[in-house]
């Protein structure tokens, strides 16, 4: 366990940040690249812990992926040339290569082990399971499947129209992963729109996907073709910035290259809706993933109510706006956010019981929590419990402490973000 000293009492950050690729598309970039016939190449992948257990598990696979720093090309075999592993396959601590996964490996013809960290470990698996079932799918593991280890045996498969309870873009992609593979049409229903990343790649690699209102379809039997993906930034990296510039005084940010999907807008909604002071610059020309320049300052900010369909836009950067809260006139109200119980901490207590240790006056609630405005922060030693955003949000708490703060397993943050302490202290008033 790693322990950091992180920097407090900042006044002013000014300058620039390319943040790394997206995690979401860097991910499934790797998996359609694999899947697909043919060579596919990609830009700006991100090179986090996570992204390389995908990475890892692909190659137990039979995939041949070479890595260039933050440029891969992965050699595809079509779903018919991957092989079975001869050693269990370890995601790590990341949700999305084993849900995805547990989608790809059901059609297959052949046997496979899924596990990963004890954070996975206690993540529910049943969201994806019991969809898989329906459409023949054979996944066993701890607890009736609810838990890893996972065994996956593959089976034919046939499509259904599923209707999730829950939104959830990682639950949808298994499916459509599956349905790509079944016999006949699968259709997943969502309450809520959720990240398109899946649907936009499909499309990418060749594949034909239907979007009507709520509903996503895709037929089986499709065959992909190999690429180019460029992977523009993950705004849930630059949401850590984005904080930041608007929090600490006179401070002056330009994040570049930043993945503006309207599935993952939500944090400049939030913004928006707070007062904050930024601008956009969209890049021109025709690309599957929009992406542009944010430029952020500092300003005085206002409280909010964040609800409903806004969460599944922002899922991954509530722990940040708790933070952002703190800073802004009046209470802020965070609901909806059940979905932050299983993440890789309970984010809501986490965020919760961690800010409360500098000071934070916060409370939580049974799907969010509430958030008392213009605060002083103290300091004093915090945990990322493992969690890389956690640790990253912690972090630029600190900037606005009074005390030193003192961050335990800092190492978390290298699953999704490598050179964040880097590129954060590289924006220190000189």
């Amino acid at each position: 366990m790693s322990v950091k000293t992180l920097l407090t009492n900042r006044t002013s950050l000014e300058g620039q940040v390319k943040v790394p690729g997206d995690k979401s598309i860097s991910h499934r970039a790797v998996m359609f690249g694999s899947l697909a016939d043919g060579i596919t190449r990609i830009e700006n992948f991100l090179p986090g812990e996570d992204c390389l257990s995908t990475i890892s598990c692909f190659r137990q696979l039979g995939v041949e992926i070479v890595r260039n720093g933050s440029d891969v090309t992965v050699i595809g075999k079509g779903t018919s040339g991957l092989s079975k592993p001869e050693a269990t396959l370890y995601v790590g601590n990341s949700g999305t290569t084993i849900r995805l996964m547990m989608g790809i490996l059901s059609g297959l013809s052949f046997s496979s082990t899924l596990e990963g960290d004890e954070s996975i470990a206690r993540r529910p698996m049943t969201r994806v399971t019991l969809p898989l079932a329906k459409m023949g799918a054979r996944i066993t593991g701890r607890n009736n499947g609810e838990f890893t280890p996972l065994k996956v045996e593959g089976q034919k498969l046939t499509g259904i129209t599923y209707e999730l309870p829950i939104a959830s873009a990682q639950v949808k992609s298994a499916i459509l992963l599956a349905g790509l593979q079944a016999e006949g049409e699968t259709v997943v229903v969502e309450p809520v729109k959720t990240r398109d990343h899946t649907e936009r790649m499909i499309k990418q690699f060749g594949g034909q996907v239907e979007r009507k209102e709520d509903a996503v379809k895709v037929t089986g039997g499709q065959m992909l073709k190999g690429t180019e993906i460029k992977v523009p930034g993950d705004i849930s990296s630059a949401a850590f910035f984005l904080v930041a510039g608007a929090v600490v005084p006179d401070s002056d940010l330009i994040l570049r290259n930043v993945g503006l999907n309207p599935t993952r807008t939500g944090i400049i909604d939030v913004l928006k809706s707070m007062g904050a002071d930024f601008s956009i610059d969209p890049y021109e020309g025709e690309s599957a993933e929009p992406a542009g320049d944010i430029r952020i300052k500092y300003s005085k900010l206002k409280g909010t109510i964040i609800e409903g369909d806004l969460i599944p836009r922002l899922i991954d950067e509530i722990p940040v706006i708790a933070l952002l809260a703190t800073q802004a006139e009046g209470k802020t109200v965070i609901k909806d956010a059940g979905e932050l119980k299983v993440k890789e901490t309970n984010r809501i207590d986490t965020v919760v019981n961690e800010l409360k240790k500098i000071g934070v006056d916060i409370e939580a609630t049974e799907d969010g929590m509430i958030i008392q405005g213009q605060q002083s922060l103290d300091g004093g030693t915090v945990s990322a419990h493992g969690d890389h955003r956690i640790g990253m949000m912690l972090s630029i708490a600190a900037l606005l402490c009074k005390r030193d703060v003192i961050l335990e397993q800092s190492e978390a943050v290298a699953v999704s973000y490598p050179g964040f302490f880097d590129d954060l202290y590289s924006l220190l008033e000189k």
